[in-house]
């Protein structure tokens, strides 16, 4: 069982490795560039040693050197190092450009494949996570890309290079070098093994950890309201205290890497060191300079094993996040669109749902064999209890989700043969909950028309009631807010998102408690510009306040993701049924009759 799943972590560790390499193949000039620089910066610096043992070679005894050979051999050597300082920085400059491009493209891909996940996806995993993935998960394969292309390409081809040189100049030699090397790679391999894991855990936790701030600091009102602050501090702290753990793991078994290689390098210099001196002294073949270019080239032959040692441990954690990126942008997208998907240029407005049939989860059933036909401009109120199904039928209108069964029609056309684009620009939609990005409010207003006229947005605004409080602040339209408006107050955010709608002005509407948190008067007069707006479109109106919605041309009463009564209003209370029990009991303690409640009201 354990070899099978070592042999499935390799398995994932090499397709993750393939993936990787497709992206930077992307980039094959600067790869080709970078090896090219690579192997002439290993072949001068190999060289430098071989003219360093030519130039002791030249100094014969106290007093007699060759100054002239000496003085050539010193030109060449200025050449050669300048020429090794040229090819390191464009090496650099292509291995810099490899892994910035390449994570440019993951974290672009990574976005936008975020845009095409289904519903179902966003909603089962804390949206910090998400972000830790696309962010700090990107920022550390990043780190360990550059130092692999910076290390691995010059730490290979110098092991190479430093092998050549030394077979040419000492076989013997040499072979006492290949003989100790393995000692080192079994090191690195045992370790770099047990580093994967630990990276693997700590990435996931430190994306549990961000879920979590992220959480706590959006809802901090509310932590303080009910005194949840010690209980999430305590949530923190043992988030917090498995991600320590997981890190001082995955540190302790990477440092062990380079002071273990660095040992069996010491075993490798001083096995050249002992056995090139006892050529020396025994006339085996090879002067003093040569021994010189011998121990220059163990040192950089070793130097190599620490660096890819290093880099293995940074590859590793390297490997973990992209294989978590990978995993997010290999995420199975939402249904795709039919090649011969219809686009609804400027849709009539009629609706129908046919036996419709949807669940969030399949062993919970929600709306079941739900049907319902809606005229071109009427007006649809849906109400009911908490959790009857009422946002969820505008979720499969919106096509936010699919239907488990039957099928949503406008105009005609099944919904799933139209362009999702097309379907959802011909809906206005204002929510309870508001969103707003950061940016001026002009730029918020003219989200779903960008191309709009100065006066069409303080048209937009004067009939939504925004206009007044747009004014007041610092650099009215100009103003910028922050993410969520969180300079505003929940009203002005939520008479932001009505302004949006007026702008557009789409064929259909959803109004999904759209004035939840406007005060009492402001709300009779969005009410009436509603009204007037609501003419000729079809409106979905979803409302807990029974009172706004009396005029409706259809109220459809949901329970347990039925439709139990429809009708107007006056004919659901003379029917005295469920509704009736519902809009009577908004007035129980009010000590006024219902209906005069409505005659107020209008």
């Amino acid at each position: 069982m354990k070899e099978k799943t070592m042999l499935q972590k390799q398995k994932g560790q090499w397709e993750t490795l393939q993936k990787v390499l497709r992206y930077i193949s992307r980039h094959w000039f600067f790869l080709v560039c970078s090896i090219v620089c690579a192997a002439a910066t290993v072949t001068l610096t190999l060289y430098i040693p071989i003219l360093t043992g030519d130039a002791i070679d030249c100094i014969l005894a106290p007093g007699k050197v060759n100054f002239a050979e000496l003085g050539g051999i010193l030109k060449i050597m200025i050449f050669v190092i300048a020429g090794t300082a040229v090819s390191q920085w464009v090496m650099s400059v292509c291995n810099n450009r490899i892994a910035y491009y390449t994570v440019r493209d993951i974290r672009r891909d990574a976005f936008s494949h975020i845009q095409t996940l289904p519903f179902t996806y966003l909603d089962g995993r804390p949206y910090g996570e998400i972000v830790s993935c696309i962010i700090a998960d990107v920022d550390q394969f990043s780190d360990g890309l550059i130092l692999g292309f910076t290390q691995l390409f010059t730490g290979v081809i110098t092991i190479l290079g430093t092998l050549v040189f030394m077979f040419r100049e000492n076989v013997g030699i040499a072979l006492v070098v290949v003989c100790i090397t393995p000692a080192s790679l079994l090191v690195a391999a045992f370790i770099a093994k047990r580093t994967y894991t630990m990276f693997k855990m700590q990435s996931e936790t430190r994306g549990e950890q961000t879920g979590l701030i992220d959480e706590m600091i959006g809802s901090q009102k509310v932590v303080q309201a009910f005194g949840y602050e010690k209980k999430a501090l305590e949530r923190f702290d043992e988030v917090n205290e498995r991600l320590a753990g997981y890190s001082l793991k995955a540190i302790f078994f990477s440092s062990l890497t380079n002071p273990c290689t660095r040992f069996v390098n010491s075993l490798v210099y001083t096995g050249v060191c002992i056995s090139g001196a006892l050529s020396v002294i025994s006339g085996g073949g090879i002067s003093v300079g040569t021994l010189t270019c011998f121990l220059s080239y163990a040192n950089q032959y070793t130097k190599p094993f620490n660096e890819i040692s290093g880099v293995f441990t940074e590859f590793q954690n390297a490997l973990a996040c992209a294989a978590r990126i990978f995993g997010l942008i290999e995420e199975k997208p939402q249904t795709p669109e039919p090649e011969n998907a219809v686009v609804l240029k400027h849709a009539e407005g009629s609706v129908s749902l046919e036996h419709v049939s949807f669940s969030y989860v399949p062993e919970k059933k929600l709306i079941q064999d739900l049907n319902l036909g809606v005229q071109p401009g009427q007006r649809v109120a849906i109400v009911g209890p908490t959790g009857c199904g009422k946002t969820t039928v505008i979720n499969l209108l919106m096509r936010f989700y699919d239907v488990d069964a039957g099928r949503i029609c406008v105009d005609g056309n099944d919904i799933r043969r139209l362009t999702r684009r097309s379907l959802r620009e011909n809906y206005g939609m204002v929510l309870q909950e508001t969103w707003l990005k950061a940016g001026t409010v002009r730029e918020n207003i003219t989200m779903g028309k960008p191309d709009a006229t100065e006066a069409e947005v303080i048209a937009a605004a004067k009939a939504a009631h925004s206009h007044s409080f747009i004014k007041r602040l610092p650099d009215g339209y100009d103003t910028v807010l922050t993410e969520d408006g969180g300079g505003l107050s929940q009203g002005q955010r939520q008479l932001l998102c009505i302004t949006r709608v007026m702008l557009c002005l789409p064929p259909m509407l959803i109004l999904d408690e759209a004035t939840s948190s406007i005060d009492t008067r402001t709300e009779i007069r969005i009410q009436k510009a509603f009204s007037r707006m609501m003419q000729g479109r079809t409106s979905f109106i979803i409302a807990h306040r029974l009172s706004t919605i009396v005029d409706a041309d259809v109220i459809l009463v949901m329970k347990d993701g039925n439709i139990i009564e429809q009708g107007r209003h006056e004919q659901l209370l003379a029917n005295n049924g469920f509704y009736a029990k519902l809009y009577n009991s908004q007035f129980a303690d009010s000590g006024t009759g219902a209906e005069s409640q409505v005659q107020n009201r209008r």
